[in-house]
């Protein structure tokens, strides 16, 4: 008879006071002062424990962490290639799903969780993220979102705002705002295409504690999972490398970030403001919108302000194409 699967169980953390001391990501790195997804690799770890799998596809936490016989990983982790991180999730999850039913493996199955940025995860990884949610792998797949290619120079990514300035998007005369397209709506993209999905979450820097419980809560799910971390990157974004978390409080209180849960359907917010501050409040502390005029500002503002008609929820948006223009 097939031994029946058994999954770990983690605990809620009521308050940053009981957020577990243990480190996970150790001193062994070399990324940037401020990092953010840095950051985010420290409290996902703080969250998940030690009996836990990471995968790592190709991008900015690859390079920056994996020196030559250097590692600050204190738990199993994998490099993937940036196109398939959710493919090697799934064949590690059903490889302990087939060990723990033969009796070969005596544990509980692993916390397999991918930690991909943007690129790894909803542009040139999202094949491979799509399947594992579609055939209803047990593992969370979490994307630390820089908006950038940050691995490779700054480059745009699906992700990035509408306006940055990156290197593929320099503001010129011919285009003066920079990046012309508005960025993708990743959790519904996840949330509406994927009906074995049961939890979706978004998360920031600025509150570790709702972060931390949103990791073990989507861990706790049987089946896929999907968490999206805003992370500053002041390398990419162009701010002083002390001001990430301010950077991530700011883009909640002007509505540039939301933090919610989906849930079998529901929806629920956390850290929403009594009142919206004005999206330039939040552009004007990065100097990769600086080039902005006032009607590009604008632009942007209108398109918040849509989004947050139904945070997180699919709306009509005052987007227009590019070659709608041309």
């Amino acid at each position: 008879m097939a031994k029946a699967v058994e999954t770990q169980n983690l605990e809620r953390v009521k308050s940053v006071r009981r957020v577990p001391q243990e480190e996970y990501y150790v001193p062994g790195h070399r990324t940037c002062q401020g990092c953010g997804p840095a950051l985010c690799y420290k409290l996902v770890s703080k969250a998940t424990g030690p009996d836990s799998i990471f995968l790592g596809p190709t991008g900015c936490m690859y390079v920056a962490n994996t020196s030559y016989l250097c590692s600050p990983f204190a738990y199993p982790w994998m490099h993937t290639q940036i196109t398939n991180a959710g493919a090697v999730a799934s064949g590690i999850e059903a490889a302990y799903q087939v060990l723990i039913r033969k009796g070969k493996y005596k544990g509980k199955l692993p916390n397999i969780v991918v930690m991909g940025g943007d690129g790894g995860s909803i542009d040139i990884g999202l094949q491979a993220m799509s399947g594992m949610m579609y055939r209803g792998h047990d593992a969370l797949f979490i994307m630390y979102d820089n908006e950038s290619y940050a691995n490779t120079g700054i480059q745009t990514s699906p992700m990035s705002p509408y306006g940055a300035n990156t290197t593929f998007t320099p503001p010129g005369k011919a285009i003066p705002e920079g990046k012309v397209l508005f960025p993708k709506d990743a959790p519904q993209m996840v949330i509406g295409g994927h009906p074995a999905v049961k939890y979706v979450a978004t998360a920031s820097l600025a509150y570790p504690v709702d972060l931390i419980n949103k990791v073990r809560k989507g861990l706790n799910v049987v089946g896929p999972t999907f968490i999206h971390i805003h992370c500053p990157c002041p390398k990419g974004w162009l701010f002083d490398a002390d001001k990430t978390i301010k950077v991530a409080k700011m883009a909640i209180e002007t509505g540039m970030w939301v933090n919610y849960e989906w849930e079998e359907g529901e929806y629920t917010y956390q850290h929403t403001p009594k009142e919206y501050k004005p999206v330039k409040e939040y552009m004007k502390t990065q100097e990769r919108f600086a080039h902005l005029t006032d009607e590009h500002i604008a632009k942007m503002q209108a398109f918040i302000d849509a989004k947050l008609k139904a945070p997180g929820k699919p709306v009509p948006l005052p987007v227009q194409s590019p070659r709608e223009s041309v």
